[in-house]
């Protein structure tokens, strides 16, 4: 098991930060939050425009035809500077499901469209205030028509498409929503977090299309759930680094009875507890990495893990 990322990813990593760094770091996430945005879509455009969102789309589909790992390095970087965009719903959720479940018709659509930027995707498992589970599960689908509403559909108001799991007649599937569609309403949620828009998806006898294969709906959740999980823990990692990082900043900036507060010995122990659990979280998911990129079937455990 190799616990380290290759040069060329250290460097895609390095590019990131520059990048993230050049265009305003946490001034866009505050940007956002202090004008009730749905994101930040001139962010978004030049992330397109770098390629990372055809990071995992085989080069058949106009992607980079890159894995896994490069999309840690990523997601790392866009938890460092809390980048206000639709990049974990649209890149780690609903690409992930169009590249593995997905028919070669829809791959054909859609893929080259989410790596150029035309189609964002996003992806619906709530429908009310307890945990999602297959036996409790009220949207279904009928005819190809799908009927109910889903709730905390992150970045719905950006996107174009939409991955649901649905009940049927026999068991669960997932389905596949163009948000277009004139029998669909989207609707703005509160949210405690405003760096990130949640919405309320409402569908009435809405088209859809299957993904994969019938009765599979809730295995393929689970399975990019646990993919998911381990990029989202990267960027909390990137985030929690950053708040290490303006914590020691701020230890050496500040003084108070003559001395740089840093200095205090109550001071460096929490910042020597901070650093170490940083560390320990870097850990944890590196091994989610290794899960991840290796199709391990330990995948679910260390996703748990670096949760």
């Amino acid at each position: 098991m190799n616990l380290d990322f290759s040069n060329d990813q250290k460097f895609l990593q390095d590019e990131a930060k520059k990048f993230f760094d050049k265009e305003g770091g946490l001034t866009n996430a505050r940007k956002v939050m202090d004008n009730s945005l749905e994101g930040d879509k001139d962010l978004w455009k030049k992330i397109v425009e770098l390629g990372w969102t055809g990071i995992r789309v085989p080069e058949a589909y106009e992607g980079l035809g890159l894995g896994h790992l490069e999309l840690c390095v990523i997601a790392e970087e866009l938890g460092r500077s809390l980048a206000p965009v639709p990049f974990s719903s649209s890149v780690y959720f609903f690409t992930e499901a169009i590249i593995k479940f997905g028919s070669e018709e829809i791959k054909s659509d859609l893929l080259p469209k989410l790596v150029s930027g035309e189609a964002i995707g996003t992806y619906g498992i709530a429908e009310d205030m307890h945990p999602a589970t297959e036996s409790n599960l009220t949207v279904s689908v009928t005819s190809e028509k799908i009927n109910g509403i889903k709730i905390a559909v992150p970045d719905a108001g950006m996107a174009s498409h939409m991955i649901v799991v649905v009940k049927s007649s026999t068991g669960s599937d997932l389905r596949l929503v163009d948000l277009s569609d004139a029998s669909v309403t989207v609707t703005q949620q509160k949210n405690i977090d405003t760096s990130r828009a949640f919405f309320q998806v409402e569908f009435k006898d809405t088209p859809s299309k299957l993904i994969g294969e019938i009765n599979q709906g809730w295995t393929y959740i689970q399975h990019l759930l646990d993919q998911a999980a381990v990029l989202f823990a990267f960027e909390q990692v990137g985030g929690s680094q950053a708040s290490l990082d303006m914590a020691k900043a701020y230890s050496m900036e500040r003084f108070a009875f003559g001395r740089q507060i840093g200095s205090y010995q109550a001071i460096k122990h929490k910042l020597a507890d901070m650093y170490i659990a940083v560390t320990l979280a870097k850990s944890n998911c590196y091994y989610g990495a290794w899960a991840l990129s290796s199709e391990s079937a330990e995948l679910p455990l260390a996703a748990a893990t670096a949760e």
